[in-house]
């Protein structure tokens, strides 16, 4: 499972023309699965996530995490974090997850983030085509990958 995750002042959703979700400060988090995912990689992902301390403290450094801050996360599936490039250059997209697989560790991923952040978190439509806006908040963007814990 790959996430990109950017540290937001705000970030929507729309789709058609039309708002799905907003959130204030947080994070907007990008989330592309992959086949042999399992919910060992939503664990390790969800851990670090609601913990990762890119926020600032009173003095001005990321010394704070998401929750700590009581911030807001728009999570939104992303397929196309699974490209592969290294062959011409049309991406090939063939390591994503089908959606047989990928919408229930997508939900699953969503639900426990949820319960670590004890509260809603926001997200896109799976398979929908969405725009996303957002304002990045530094910039800080930081790009995870279960695969490569070690």
């Amino acid at each position: 499972m790959k996430t990109v995750i950017q540290r937001v002042q705000s970030a929507s959703v729309s789709i058609e023309g039309k708002m799905h979700a907003s959130i204030g400060q947080g994070l907007l988090i990008l989330v592309g699965i992959q086949a042999d995912d399992t919910d060992e990689d939503i664990e390790w992902l969800i851990g670090k996530i609601g913990n990762l301390r890119i926020f600032d403290d009173e003095n001005g450094v990321m010394n704070l995490s998401v929750k700590e801050i009581k911030g807001e996360i728009l999570a939104v599936s992303q397929f196309t974090l699974m490209a592969r490039t290294k062959k011409g250059n049309r991406p090939s997209y063939i390591d994503a997850a089908r959606p047989e697989i990928s919408v229930p560790l997508y939900e699953k991923f969503v639900k426990a983030m949820s319960e670590e952040m004890q509260k809603e978190i926001k997200t896109g439509v799976f398979g929908a085509n969405m725009q996303v806006a957002l304002i990045n908040d530094g910039p800080v963007t930081i790009l995870m990958d279960s695969k490569n814990r070690i």
